[in-house]
């Protein structure tokens, strides 16, 4: 167990990245595992936990949060008619199967590498948050049979990776098929809930060495963590709604781009062992 001096800043950093990731994501429509994953991995490597497995914890963390977040996010749009179920009902196999092999990935790799696959996937979508427009499409209906379910695949095992639920990959693959932006938001939080549940089961059950867990860790799910981070973005997600309409998000969702990219590009660095 840390002892106070340690707990203390800790849990105030805990507290920070949770507020700051629960307005993001209502004022912005991100989700907050792409700020999570990250803000963990500073939190608990700068106390010395984690050893090999600190990625592993706070993807499997940061999932574990948005099991709860997606949940909620479902069953607010639903009451709004946005979430498209048919969509759900077509994807879920793919997404699923996406999100075991995506745990299979992850519990296996070392952490400078999971650091590098997260920081390019990062760079990816901070990338094409900041250049992306209206007018680019992959289609103009959503796709079907095969390709639907590679893409399904692709969106649950890449979600898994970086630790972050449906937003990232799932609102840019429907958008990019013709799907209105809300209805997109919508039922990626939905992909969210598949690609969370499942993972989180089987990260339960992953054994790392006892002896390099933060404290209150089942599996690689830290539990002091997840509660922190759930209770505070529950608390100030509407603040960001609030806020998103008072004000134009579209170039605060840039400057937020910028910094995505700068961020990755910082993990990028650590995963090859600059200093």
């Amino acid at each position: 167990m840390p002892d106070l001096s340690e707990a203390v800043p800790l849990l105030a950093f805990l507290v920070a990245i949770g507020a700051m990731a629960g307005v993001l994501a209502g004022l912005l429509g991100v989700g907050g595992g792409i700020i999570l994953v990250p803000a963990f991995y500073y939190a608990f490597s700068s106390l010395g936990y984690g050893g090999d497995y600190i990625m592993q914890i706070s993807i499997a963390t940061s999932l574990a949060t948005i099991v709860v977040t997606s949940l909620r996010s479902v069953a607010s749009h639903n009451r709004k008619g946005a979430v498209q179920w048919d969509t759900l009902k077509g994807w879920a196999p793919g997404i699923v199967a996406g999100a075991i092999l995506g745990v299979s990935v992850t519990t296996v790799l070392r952490t400078s590498v999971l650091q590098g696959v997260f920081g390019v996937l990062a760079l990816l979508v901070g990338s094409y948050m900041l250049l992306a427009r209206d007018s680019w499409r992959l289609g103009r209906a959503m796709p079907t049979g095969a390709l639907r379910h590679g893409f399904a695949m692709a969106v649950g095992g890449l979600s898994v990776v970086m630790g972050i639920g449906g937003g990232a990959f799932g609102v840019t693959l429907q958008t990019l098929f013709g799907r209105p932006i809300h209805q997109a938001v919508a039922t990626a939080a939905g992909f969210g809930v598949l690609i969370a549940v499942p993972s989180v089961v089987l990260f339960l059950f992953v054994n790392p060495p006892t002896h390099a867990l933060p404290p209150y860790t089942v599996g690689v799910v830290n539990l002091i963590a997840f509660a922190i981070i759930v209770g505070m973005t529950l608390l100030t997600a509407p603040l960001g709604v609030w806020l998103a309409h008072r004000t134009d998000p579209r170039p605060l969702k840039r400057y937020f781009a910028v910094f995505l990219i700068f961020m990755a590009l910082n993990m990028i660095r650590k995963a090859v062992g600059w200093s």
